[in-house]
């Protein structure tokens, strides 16, 4: 079973257990401060799994598109990977544990035949506060699972989000796979890694409260995922994920564009490199939120993405100059376009974007070189200190083997340890401070959190008043402290239209509108004239939020009840988010 039948399988099945089908959000979260990507199927949904009704019911299922970089150093074994397309099916306030583990257990054995003496699964052990998850291991009983099977883990492993975070959280119960030709234990033991997770059912029963308390939740709900790379995989063969179909194609053209075999192990860990990395590039650069390389944010990922890519070309000795990415990205678009459809809108930007970040990396390559000389010329005795090797790597982008390679060539010394041990410090204060940034799950949403996110729809009304139809809404961070909006516009704004834009959203606020939240068909809000920033995240029915005659937006919320409630509005600063694209930086007083 290929990836595609096994998509269509998924949806098919949940559909026939009463599941409306919604489409993939974008990869680039709209108004979600915790995140600079879609990390979990789960994460468009957070409003509807805190409680707010979704147009479509209570029973969901998706296929979700989602990025994590915490898995980058990783990228290059069989089975991790950087964007990554997760399945997923959601009860909200309806069915429970019974059902979800039922349906799992279904689909896996008798639609997709996987044998059950290949399936095993972990449950929540319990502790001093939360009792061991026993329903769930005597419903995988009752289904065929033998107890050896089955092992309690603790809160590590099986409860999300985690011990510490306030608000709904639970036991999970995850599903793992035997992926080895050898013989399948009688006893499951976690830590042997021929055992692959390949489902996560995650079951939000309590309400993490302040003081610690854990209480029961009066709607109880199911967020499931699955992993179609993995799964693809095991129903296809291998324990190879890019041998399967998700990446055979992508594989043999690195292979062509190269002239150099996959199975020759010198090679492999490069081409499963670019081959990931290219699928993630083209998912990002072709999202509607116009993301283009830069040093901060969704920019700076874009731009490591492709300076890896392009140093792992290198090592294969693929000739930068010749118009390689652009085969591969081209590959990529057309094979994912049916899924989603602003791939072949965006083709000429993702072309574009990756082309002149090529460039620009070899003009900063060849400054490197220079740089390299100049520091070989200084360089008292034959050693290159670990400080010098990481500036290489961090000013012009040097992987440390480039240095050794170089320095090699002249009999002299690279210090590699030091170098390692500078990198990994580097590597703890990045992910210290992108933690709040990729944290993703069921992330705060206040008072001050729903005055901004109104506040985003009176500005986008106001910049479409001052400067034009032209402005469109390309993103958005909120946080209880201010708001960030970035829009569609070619200039810079003048003091006089940003005092403009300022007054009019005060003027708004000071009218005291409500806020009507309203249900609808998609096309009817579309005819209505509703502006949509991701017009393809949102099925046929949608929420519609009218502030007056002044804004008309489909969003999930939540919204104020009058726009009186916000205070003043003042923008702090205006400035170039990416081409094209501008950015205000606000406040609410």
């Amino acid at each position: 079973m290929n990836t595609i039948d096994l998509k269509d399988t998924y949806l098919k099945f949940f559909e026939s257990k009463g599941h409306k089908i919604i489409p993939s959000a974008p990869i680039i979260p709209e108004n979600d401060p915790t995140c600079l990507f879609n990390t979990a199927g789960m994460q468009p949904l957070v409003p509807y799994l805190k409680g707010e009704p979704h147009p479509e019911g209570t029973r969901l299922a998706d296929v979700q598109k989602c990025f994590r970089t915490n898995d980058l150093d990783s990228i290059g074994d069989t089975t991790h990977h950087t964007f990554f397309e997760m399945l997923g099916n959601w009860s909200l306030g309806d069915y429970f544990k019974k059902e979800s583990i039922t349906w799992s257990f279904e689909l896996l054995t008798k639609y997709l035949n996987i044998p059950v003496e290949k399936l095993a699964v972990t449950v929540f052990k319990g502790n001093e506060i939360v009792p061991a998850d026993t329903e769930s291991a005597d419903i995988w009983k009752s289904l065929g699972i033998k107890e050896e099977r089955i092992a309690f883990l603790g809160e590590e492993n099986n409860w999300w989000p985690n011990m510490e975070l306030l608000g709904p959280c639970g036991p999970d119960t995850e599903i793992f796979y035997w992926r080895s030709k050898e013989d399948v234990p009688e006893k499951f033991d976690p830590d042997n890694e021929n055992w692959v997770e390949i489902w996560n059912n995650v079951f939000m029963q309590y309400n993490h409260e302040e003081g610690g308390k854990f209480t029961p939740l009066k709607n109880k709900n199911v967020d499931t995922g699955l992993g179609v790379e993995r799964v693809t995989a095991i129903l296809e063969g291998y324990t190879d994920n890019y041998k399967s179909s998700v990446w055979k194609d992508v594989i043999e053209k690195i292979e062509e564009i190269s002239n150099l075999s996959y199975d020759d192990g010198n090679n492999t860990r490069s081409m499963r490199i670019i081959a990931d990395h290219i699928r993630a590039i083209v998912m990002i650069s072709g999202d509607n939120a116009g993301i283009k390389p830069s040093n901060t944010d969704q920019g700076y990922i874009l731009r490591r993405l492709i300076r890896r890519m392009i140093r792992y070309a290198k090592k294969l000795n693929i000739d930068i100059n010749t118009d390689w990415e652009q085969q591969l990205a081209t590959l990529i678009i057309n094979k994912y376009a049916k899924y989603y459809n602003e791939l072949e809108k965006n083709k000429n930007d993702i072309l574009e974007t990756l082309k002149n970040e090529k460039i620009k990396f070899n003009r900063t390559l060849e400054k490197g070189l220079k740089e390299f000389e100049k520091v070989v010329n200084n360089l008292e005795g034959d050693l290159i200190n670990k400080d010098i090797a990481f500036r290489l790597y961090d000013t012009f982008g040097f992987p440390i083997e480039l240095t050794e390679e170089l320095a090699g060539e002249m009999n002299l010394k690279v210090d590699v340890e030091g170098f390692k041990q500078k990198f990994k410090e580097h590597q703890e204060k990045s992910r210290a401070g992108a933690e709040q940034k990729f944290k993703g799950g069921l992330a705060s949403t206040g008072e001050m959190e729903t005055k901004y996110h109104t506040a985003t729809h009176l500005l986008n009304a106001a910049l479409k008043q001052v400067l034009g139809d032209h402005v469109h809404q390309k993103g958005s961070n909120i946080t209880a402290e201010r708001m960030r909006f970035d829009f569609s516009h070619g200039a810079k704004m003048t003091d006089e239209e940003k005092q403009k834009a300022e007054e009019l959203v005060n003027k708004y606020i000071e009218q005291a509108i409500p806020v009507e939240k309203m249900e609808m068909k998609k096309e009817e809000a579309l005819n209505l004239g509703a502006e949509a920033m991701f017009i393809e995240k949102y099925g046929d029915i949608v929420t519609v939020y009218k502030i007056g005659d002044v804004s008309l937006e489909l969003c999930g919320g939540p919204h104020v009840k009058n726009t009186k409630e916000l205070g003043q509005f003042k923008i702090k600063k205006e400035e170039a988010s990416s081409a094209g694209v501008r950015r205000i930086k606000a406040i609410l007083e």
